[in-house]
């Protein structure tokens, strides 16, 4: 059996498995995927273009989280997926609109049939990183064969560079950066003999195309700052972490799997959170992710022993209160360990004021930090300017970006390059001068 043949099989025999109770919490593996799913479904559906009246194709279509939705405002909807109980659960659900129509079947066999130029709308949210390279480029070709003039290709996938992630099952996932899906579509289309025009847009990608641009220096640096500063936590199996600011959870995987302690990750982002969840698909590791508010969420007390989170608590403004949150919810002898941005003694520039008024940020300076941690009840307060490594990773990412600096302006315009040197550029002279600093902080509960 050929790689890719083998590979579709595990694919298949996964989602059977994760499928038997067919539930939005089984197949988002997340327990509390029901309230995530209300928070994303409406937002990646803002993002489509008009499609009323229209014929829409939805491939990996799964239970139905967005046939309903569709099915609406389409004029027809075509839902398809290769797991037989889990469209037979979609038809159930949405077999009442009689617009919608439901198929089994295999988006990378040759015998699956749809007419060319029958669908104004192709719709798939986390399908092609299921695939290879070789059934994406197929599977492309086949697209652009079924829309008709004037249609559109709408794919949702998370392309950010996989690393640190704890061993899968038996799930292989595909991350690719976004220029990969942009080079395919233009090589499909100069193959294409119908003349037709096309346009691409990569939208909402900018925080994965910066993510694309650390080339393998830099993967391994951030993994040293994670590896360097869980180090400090002294983290023994069993135990359980809260990550505050998760983001897309590169931390939580990669203490999981080299301390087997469980892991929860918050984070107030709908598409970081979503982003972790998948990356989560099919490891074997104890990770959970939850959209929450730090400052509103509350856990029983002596909950945790370690709390831990990298450049987040600058955007809340009442820290005392929350260390004191923090304080409670962990363990005795439990420790918290926070990175952030800080500033030197004394009133800010009006420049960096500005930009602290512009992002919403509460910065103090590594001592006044430290103080409040202690004011919190935490003692054995450990408080360290970290500014000059701060420094070398800006820097590093800023000649990485440079070196992408036609592609980047190609995918998006020089303006928002601009935007974005220019900002980093900044904090590297804001730093330098030493206004701007990086602190690292690790307290300790009685």
């Amino acid at each position: 059996m050929a790689a890719e043949g083998k590979e579709r099989v595990l694919q298949k025999s996964y989602w059977i498995e994760h499928s038997a109770d067919l539930s939005v919490e089984a197949m988002m593996l997340d327990s509390k995927a029901a309230d995530l799913d209300k928070e994303e479904r409406p937002e990646v559906l803002s993002l489509l273009p008009p499609y009323e009246g229209k014929s829409v194709l939805e491939l990996g279509a799964g239970i139905g989280r967005f046939t309903g939705e569709l099915a609406k405002k389409a004029g027809q909807v075509l839902a398809l997926d290769f797991i037989e109980s889990v469209i037979t659960k979609n038809e159930k659900i949405n077999g009442h609109y009689k617009n919608v129509k439901f198929m089994c079947a295999d988006v990378t066999s040759p015998d699956l049939h749809i007419a060319a130029d029958s669908m104004d709308l192709i719709f798939s949210n986390w399908l092609l990183m299921y695939l290879s390279d070789k059934e994406v480029e197929y599977l492309v070709e086949r697209m652009v064969k079924w829309l008709k003039v004037g249609g559109f290709i709408f794919f949702r996938e998370s392309c950010f560079h996989q690393s640190g992630d704890c061993k899968r099952k038996n799930n292989p996932t595909h991350y690719r950066e976004p220029r990969y899906y942009s080079k395919v579509f233009k090589e499909c289309l100069l193959r294409d003999s119908s003349g037709n025009s096309f346009e691409l847009s990569l939208v909402g990608c900018k925080y994965a195309i910066i993510w694309c641009l650390y080339n393998a220096d830099l993967l391994d640096m951030a993994e040293k700052t994670t590896k360097e500063f869980v180090a400090k936590l002294d983290l023994k199996p069993g135990q359980k972490v809260l990550d505050v600011g998760c983001g897309i959870g590169g931390g939580d995987f990669f203490m999981a799997e080299n301390f087997d302690v469980h892991v929860v990750g918050i984070d107030l982002s709908i598409n970081m959170v979503s982003f972790a969840l998948e990356r989560a698909i099919g490891l074997n590791c104890s990770v959970e992710f939850e959209v929450a508010d730090c400052t509103k969420k509350t856990y029983e007390d002596n909950t945790f022993n370690v709390i831990y989170s990298r450049d987040t608590i600058l955007h809340i403004q009442d820290k005392p209160a929350l260390f004191k949150s923090f304080y409670k919810w962990l363990k005795p002898g439990g420790k918290v360990l926070i990175s952030d941005y800080c500033k030197s003694a004394g009133p800010p520039s009006p420049e960096f004021a500005a930009y602290i008024k512009q992002r919403g940020y509460d910065l103090h300076s590594v001592e006044a930090y430290s103080q409040m941690l202690r004011d919190a009840g935490f003692d054995k307060v450990i408080a360290e300017d970290h500014t000059d490594q701060f420094m070398e990773v800006l820097q590093r990412e800023l000649n990485e970006v440079e070196k992408e600096k036609e592609e980047f302006i190609q995918d998006f315009s020089e303006e928002d390059y601009n935007d974005m040197v220019g900002g980093w550029n900044a904090k590297l002279v804001r730093s330098s001068s030493g206004e701007q600093r990086w602190g690292l902080f690790i307290a300790k509960k009685n």
